[in-house]
């Protein structure tokens, strides 16, 4: 079959690879439909995390119909349309009854697809508990809608749930990407009253707007401008919540600078490339005494969470879909897919690739 494989640091081609075979009676093998290249493939193939094996197939967001189920599989068959995301723990691994989902056995076990384990952007690809992660598409759902649950939403929405937002609060979103978007329409969603969005990528202020910031200030003004603005808006005190999803290194450190004392969260959505020390300021930190939360997490995974999250496509609460702006067909332009979100140009948030 064909994959879009990592065959060296910096270099990602079209490759014939042997099909998937089951071996887990809980598992299956799926066909992709539609999939989307993340910023996070643009790091395996060009970034300076862990090396990777050679020959690995990249790709953790897709939606795909079902090709064939291990014998304990209950609730799915062949031909049957789901999302898969982008996180699947490893259900049957005794830490997840310590409610270590995306950590169980080691670091990063969930986040595996395209990472440790082959990835979707193949003819085929192998996930090994089917009916603890994959989620079924109702008749009625838009096919993109899904696919931006898999890992835009959920990570979006994962961060806005670690923030503990409550109706009322202020937030700041650090990037308007599709992950920093989705924050923004989770805060609205939970009850924030002032969302504070801060970015300039041209193709997200509207959608940042729609999904319900109620400003959008721009990060090229200067972290000094911004922290005195926010700080000076709030008369002094700062907001309840920041949530990282772009930016530098020194947005860590800004994050902690705007937040309460005593009761501010700061929460990470964001990879942080390189080895170098992230850096938490004393001052604003309390000289480590602030009473400000620090939390870095990934989006959350499973089939409940994928199921949870399409009731909301579902009743009109959420339409993730208007984050695809390039669309793409055949897996012989995944690549121009994965260059487009290296260099990201200003009309871009994300693509889909329709195989």
């Amino acid at each position: 079959m064909k994959a879009f494989v990592l065959e060296d640091k910096n270099i990602a081609i079209i490759k014939d690879m042997p099909e998937p075979k089951l071996d887990s009676d809980y598992g299956a093998i799926l066909k992709p439909v539609v999939v989307s290249v993340c910023s996070s493939d643009v790091n395996t193939v060009y970034g300076s995390g862990t090396k990777k094996r050679d020959d690995l197939i990249l790709g953790h967001e897709s939606v795909a119909e079902v090709f064939e189920v291990g014998k304990k599989v209950k609730d799915f068959k062949k031909g049957d349309l789901v999302a898969v995301p982008a996180m699947t723990p490893d259900w049957r691994d005794k830490a997840i009854q310590e409610s270590n989902f995306l950590h169980a056995k080691r670091p990063f076990s969930s986040n595996a697809l395209g990472r440790t384990l082959d990835g979707v952007f193949a003819e085929y690809f192998k996930i090994d508990d089917a009916d603890m992660n994959l989620a079924s598409i109702e008749e009625g759902i838009d096919i993109e809608d899904a696919l931006m649950c898999v890992d835009m939403v959920t990570t979006g929405f994962s961060g806005v749930e670690s923030a503990d937002i409550k109706f009322g609060d202020s937030v700041v979103v650090i990037g308007i990407g599709a992950v920093g978007l989705m924050a923004i329409q989770a805060a609205a969603l939970k009850g924030a009253a002032r969302i504070i969005a801060i970015g300039s990528r041209e193709a997200s202020i509207k959608p940042a707007k729609k999904y319900g910031a109620c400003e959008i200030l721009d990060y090229r003004s200067g972290e000094a401008f911004l922290r005195d603005y926010i700080l000076e808006s709030t008369g002094g005190i700062g907001v309840d919540a920041v949530i990282i999803c772009g930016g530098t290194d020194e947005s860590f450190a800004f994050a902690i600078d705007i937040v309460k004392y005593g009761i501010g969260r700061v929460v990470n959505l964001k990879h942080f490339p390189g080895d170098d020390p992230i850096p938490i300021p004393k001052f604003s930190a309390g000289r480590g005494m602030s009473g400000k939360s620090i939390h870095m997490e990934l989006g959350a995974g499973g089939r409940v969470r994928m199921e949870r999250l399409l009731n909301l496509v579902k009743y009109n609460r959420i339409s993730p879909k208007d984050l695809v702006t390039h669309r793409f067909y055949g897996l012989d332009n995944i690549d121009k897919a994965l260059e487009l979100m290296r260099v990201k140009p200003k009309d871009l948030i994300k693509t889909a690739l329709y195989l």
